[in-house]
């Protein structure tokens, strides 16, 4: 999947829905290979409960899109601040929509009293979805001036992620009155917009596509207007197939109604007018095709004039009575809505259409043939690790077992498969802390009573560490310690993997791994890496937590294990080697080892795309690059950043993390044989359970 755009409402009522399925069949009709998503279903009406543009996709199209996730679904997160869990789902949710697609055209979301996290959500799809962004607006009625302060507020709150605008309900006799154009043709007044928006000049932003205002597409049929009203059905006709294109309230002599009865007319009418009945009846029997009749008030039409008029009726006339008074009735037609109803198929498709074939095909072929790269946002990066973790199915040891956040984390994890957690700890104090704190064991969360079985670990531990003079009491002593307890249990491959920390110092953690797991043999030293979770990107730091003051040879190790660790979880490795220095502006001893530390990871692996010396600001931003390192491959862009030192690395994650408020996932310890991961002491619940994902795919990967 290459492209993502979301289409977006500047405003209310511009037509989101049509416009989002017109680009489905605009992209179609260019033979392009394309999936519809709508992340949060929004019913038209309260007593709804689906989203109709899906349905609309699923009934004119071979397009399956997976269910939205539900407006009561969608509030209860937010309102318990699950906004992350949220994200996560709708990412799920968009790969299975993208299968084998090319483009995903997703439906943003309209902001209502119903629903009024409309707009803050749509931002944060952007980020989470790495996508483009496809402004919907609409021209009615306004004045240019109005039409380009609204898009340029669109712009603003987007910028740079903007592809292109759609302006729809354009109607050119209404222009010729409200912005002065003259002209003839939509293409021209097309032209006259972009040329009199400033918004199409200074931010450098394309129309793609202006939609004219077509009554027909207003029209809905008299089975859908009958059902909006409540009305009771007294000849049903054929209001499957006529469209309501007018409504007219008849009270006067009938001599002066007859320019009414017309072709695509509702007339509304009180029940004792028999005049205007018969009439309207005629005037079918004649070939006029009124929508239908609509006959208010508590009384029933007169039986004798029903039977007279039972052959036009047969003709296919539609009849329909209200308890309402005419005027009642006639205001509920007029504020009816005119939402297209989910099986009018012909309407779906002619809307479509209209979107469609005017769309701009060179924008589209454009934006196509070029390659756009998406970065991997933390919704993203979290999900893919959740279900990653699943598919492992691996078993990992929390030595921690009566720690509250700890216990929180293993029952999550359990109830979402992401791995099969083992708690070392006293099962009967752990289920009296799980009781007090209101927390629910699951049948599937093992705990083992570390008493019970550290003894059988003594003898190979004795083994493993004779050559520091290991006895049996000092293994019995260390032992005692469930994080060395859980260690053998890894190195007797009991479990999968180890996560600790919550209480205990790194030091604690990393310690027994190293004495009893030690490194791969391809590994010179075990690093740790951090997943940056940005807001709309994910960035890795090494080594923020293990190597006070790595040489050369083991920075560059650490580059090359950091970058393969990133590409195994998703983040195509761009490594910038960070130092005080960008290529050759600073000199030192410091700089020399990045220097050589960079020369010796270019040599082991030419498949990496890796550069430096590089200073963190010509690294990260563009603008800095342009000027500091126009040449380089990596400054920019860079997602990678080797620290040059403990110092460094620890001090600037930690900084990034706390000024910025971005959740950091890790340490994750490298180089390791198996996978034993250590926890900030302030780890939140959503922390342990990231990390314990984390392990379970490490596990996965050996």
């Amino acid at each position: 999947m290459k492209h993502v755009f979301l289409t977006v409402p500047t405003g209310a009522k511009v037509g989101l829905s049509t416009v989002s399925i017109g680009l489905v069949r605009a992209l179609e009709r260019q033979g392009v290979r394309v999936a519809f998503f709508k992340p949060i279903a929004q019913p038209v009406n309260p007593d709804e409960t689906g989203d109709r543009s899906t349905d609309f996709i699923r009934a004119v199209t071979s397009l399956t899109p997976p269910d939205p996730i539900s407006m009561p679904e969608a509030k209860r997160l937010l309102s318990e601040d699950h906004i992350e869990l949220l994200l996560e789902n709708i990412v799920q949710r968009l790969e299975d929509a993208a299968k084998n697609a090319d483009v995903v055209i997703v439906e943003g979301l309209i902001q209502t009293e119903r629903f009024p996290s409309g707009s803050m959500l749509n931002a944060k799809l952007a980020q989470t979805l790495s996508s483009k962004i496809i402004l919907v607006s609409a021209l009615g009625k306004r004045s240019l001036d109005n039409l380009n302060k609204e898009l340029e507020l669109s712009v603003h709150d987007f910028k740079g992620r903007v592809a292109g605008v759609v302006v729809n309900k354009a109607d050119i006799e209404v222009a010729r009155d409200t912005i002065d154009f003259d002209g003839m043709g939509l293409e021209p007044l097309k032209n006259y917009v972009t040329d009199n928006c400033p918004v199409f000049k200074n931010e450098d932003i394309e129309l793609i596509g202006m939609i004219p205002h077509d009554s027909k597409l207003l029209a809905p049929r008299v089975s859908d207007v009958a059902k909006l009203i409540g009305a009771e059905i007294l000849n049903e006709g054929d209001m499957l197939n006529r469209r309501v294109f007018n409504i007219e309230l008849l009270a006067r002599n009938v001599t002066n109604l007859l320019h009414t009865f017309k072709t695509g007319n509702l007339l509304v009418t009180p029940s004792d007018r028999s005049d205007i009945i018969l009439t309207a009846s005629m005037a079918s029997l004649n070939g006029t095709r009124l929508a239908g009749l609509v006959l208010t008030s508590n009384q029933q039409p007169s039986e004798q004039i029903v039977k007279m008029c039972q052959i036009a009726w047969k003709s296919g006339l539609p009849v329909m009575r209200v308890s309402k008074t005419s005027f009642e009735t006639a205001r509920s037609l007029y504020d009816m809505n005119l939402e297209i109803a989910p099986d009018d198929n012909d309407r779906i498709n002619q809307a479509m259409e209209t979107v469609a074939i005017n769309i701009n095909t060179n924008w589209i072929r454009g934006t196509l043939s070029s390659e756009m790269k998406r970065q991997l946002s933390p919704p993203a990066f979290r999900h893919a690790l959740t279900r990653n973790a699943r598919q492992a199915n691996k078993r990992i040891v929390l030595p921690e077992g009566d720690e509250p956040r700890t216990m929180q984390a293993a029952v999550t994890c359990t109830e979402r498969g992401i791995a099969k957690c083992v708690l070392l700890g006293n099962p009967y104090a752990i289920q009296l802390k799980a009781d007090a704190m209101g927390l629910t064991l699951p049948t599937g969360l093992e705990i083992v009573n570390p008493d019970v079985i550290r003894d059988r670990y003594v003898p190979s531990l004795v083994e493993m560490r004779r050559h520091k003079n290991m006895t049996e009491k000092i293994a019995r002593d260390h032992l005692s310690d469930n994080v060395v307890l859980g260690t053998m249990m890894l190195a007797h491959d009991e479990v999968d993997g180890l996560v600790s920390g919550a209480v205990h110092s790194s030091a604690n953690t990393v310690r027994p791994a190293m004495q009893l797991i030690k490194t791969k043999p391809t590994a010179k030293i075990a690093s740790s890496i951090f997943f940056m979770c940005l807001p709309d990107q994910v960035l890795v730091y090494g080594d923020c937590a293990i190597n006070p003051d790595p040489n050369a040879e083991e920075l560059a190790d650490i580059a090359i294990q950091s970058a393969d660790s990133a590409k195994a979880f998703g983040v195509e490795p761009l490594v910038a080697m960070i130092s005080y220095s960008t290529l050759g502006s600073g000199f030192g001893a410091d700089v020399d080892k990045v220097v050589e530390a960079t020369r010796i990871v270019k040599e082991l692996r030419p498949d990496l795309v890796v550069d430096g010396p590089l200073q963190y600001d010509a690294a990260a931003i563009a603008d800095v690059a342009r000027t500091k390192a126009p040449d380089s491959p990596v400054a920019g862009k860079a997602n990678v950043f080797i620290f040059p030192d403990l110092n460094t690395g620890n001090t600037t994650y930690k900084a990034v993390q706390r000024s910025a408020n971005v959740i950091s996932i890790g340490p994750m310890l490298q180089g390791l044989r198996k996978p034993v991961n250590d926890l900030s002491r302030g780890a939140l619940v959503d922390d342990i359970i990231y990390t314990i994902a984390l392990t379970a795919v490490q596990a996965q990967q050996g």
